[in-house]
């Protein structure tokens, strides 16, 4: 088996799978400028909670993601540890997520739903 910076096939190999989703990588995308709760991925992508959970329960096994409880919510943000440990995931982040059309349309969602005042809190 070899090794990447002190990372193992294994880690490598949970990391493709979770990005293996054009769901996740919204989602990621989206965390990009910040943590959120599932309410707020729920509204800005309009899929159902229930997905939502999922993808972030993925992405969280795979360590991408690390979440935070605070008061009933549960906040999601991204591992930094995890992409000192793999640096091409910041290439995918900002370089290739970027590209995909729905991605940035997503950003503006979020932004407009930001400030619409709409939260779950």
């Amino acid at each position: 088996m070899y090794s990447y910076k002190g990372g193992d096939a294994a880690d490598i190999v949970q990391i493709f799978k979770a990005l293996a989703d054009e769901n996740r990588l919204r989602i990621l995308n989206l965390l990009r400028n910040g943590e959120l709760c599932v309410c707020d991925i729920e509204a800005v992508l309009n899929i159902k909670q229930s997905n939502v959970s999922r993808h972030l329960n993925k992405l969280k096994t795979a360590k991408i993601i690390v979440s935070e409880k605070k008061s009933q919510w549960v906040y999601y943000r991204l591992n930094k540890e995890i992409f000192l440990k793999y640096p091409f995931l910041l290439i995918i982040l900002n370089n290739e997520i970027r590209k995909i059309n729905i991605c940035e349309e997503d950003l503006s969602l979020l932004e407009k739903f930001k400030t619409s005042g709409r939260s779950c809190e």
